[in-house]
């Protein structure tokens, strides 16, 4: 599956209709939820098909798309789902909750429709059931069978979020590579490159606190309120914007330059809970993300990508194995072999050097 995102500029119109479609799937979503409480013995083709009933009990649900109201029962269940898998983990959870207003942001479109209308000037037209046209600027030409639209309201901006059938291909290259992750430095690798950490949270701080008080000051339910909420959120979806550009571009050259990938497999949540630790800059370098986003694009490229225990990778001389103590205030790993190195570029060695004694066995990619 391949997923394109475009931005959306609909008309005042078009706007009303789609905020009224948010409500109304809102709604529905909670009529399914109360009577998934008030059920001795959870029947979900039952609860499907009470849709039918509510239909006629509350005709405006008819000015939204049939499927859409149906893939409500999705959400439903799928949420009950995930809450269970985590009751089995050991979790403490709670009940299900009823949404509020503003909870929902995106609408599903599955199977039909829609139907999308592109041209070469990144202009187009995406026709939605009960909608109508809205004007779309695509920056490329979708590939495959189009599956599914899901409407994303990010905001005052709108997106279609569109899921095709096509192959996601990335090129590759023929080195190696092994990657240290860090605070200072955002990756270190085994060919002594370093990487600095942007920490974009960082750098909107001051203005994200300034807007924070201004929100706090603000009375409940006022219009002013609601300006400075969507300013706040407007500057948390730079940091977003940002950090997503970052993690892309790295990730993307990274690939395409090798063949082999190594990487530590860092426990993110435990470290999080380890007191010593700036949890905001830590956080704000989003290891898991970028561990992600290179795991997909390596497996759709063919590379092989490894996950090693970093235990001792930074205390471990690269060269002659010999292990000392290296406390975080100390940077430069020297050892009595000769070796004078960067921490984390020599820590970057042991990664790969692990990664390619695990390479000839089945890489899992997990």
């Amino acid at each position: 599956m391949f997923a394109f995102k475009f931005r959306l500029y609909p008309s005042k119109k078009q706007e009303a209709l789609l905020l009224m479609s948010f409500d109304l799937c809102r709604f529905t979503y909670n009529k399914l939820l109360e009577k998934l409480n008030a059920s001795k013995k959870i029947n979900r083709g039952k609860i499907q098909h009470s849709i039918v009933k509510l239909k006629k009990e509350f005709p405006e649900l008819n000015n939204v798309y049939s499927k859409t109201l149906q893939y409500e029962c999705y959400r439903l269940f799928s949420n009950l789902k995930s809450l269970t898998q985590l009751k089995r983990k050991g979790h403490k959870v709670g009940k299900l909750r009823f949404k509020g207003r503003d909870w929902f942001k995106t609408i599903q479109y599955n199977q039909s429709g829609f139907k999308l209308k592109q041209t070469h000037n990144r202009f187009g037209k995406l026709h939605l059931s009960k909608i109508g046209s809205i004007d779309i600027r695509s920056h490329r030409i979708t590939q495959g069978k189009i599956k599914q639209v899901t409407i994303k309201k990010e905001v005052n901006k709108w997106y279609a979020i569109i899921i095709a059938d096509a192959e996601y291909k990335k090129q590759k290259g023929s080195g190696a590579i092994g990657l240290d992750l860090g605070v200072l430095n955002f990756v270190a690798d085994s060919n002594g490159n370093l990487v600095e950490s942007p920490l974009f949270l960082k750098q909107s701080l001051d203005k994200i606190k300034q807007a924070h008080r201004g929100l706090s000051r603000k009375k409940k339910g006022s219009c002013r309120r609601w300006k400075a909420k969507q300013q706040l959120a407007k500057l948390y979806e730079k940091v977003n914007n940002q950090r997503h550009d970052f993690l892309h571009k790295l990730t993307t050259k990274i690939v395409k330059e090798n063949d082999v990938i190594v990487i530590e497999d860092l426990n993110v949540k435990k470290m999080v809970e380890k007191k010593f630790w700036n949890v905001r800059n830590f956080l704000d370098c989003s290891w898991a993300t970028f561990a992600r986003m290179l795991e997909c694009k390596a497996e759709s490229a063919g590379v092989k990508f490894i996950r090693v225990n970093p235990r001792n990778t930074s205390k471990t001389c690269s060269n002659c194995k010999t292990i000392q103590t290296m406390p975080l205030s100390k940077r430069t790993y020297v050892c009595e072999c000769g070796l004078n190195l960067d921490r984390d570029v020599n820590a970057a060695k042991n990664i790969l050097a692990q990664g390619l004694s695990f390479a000839e066995k089945p890489i899992r990619f997990s």
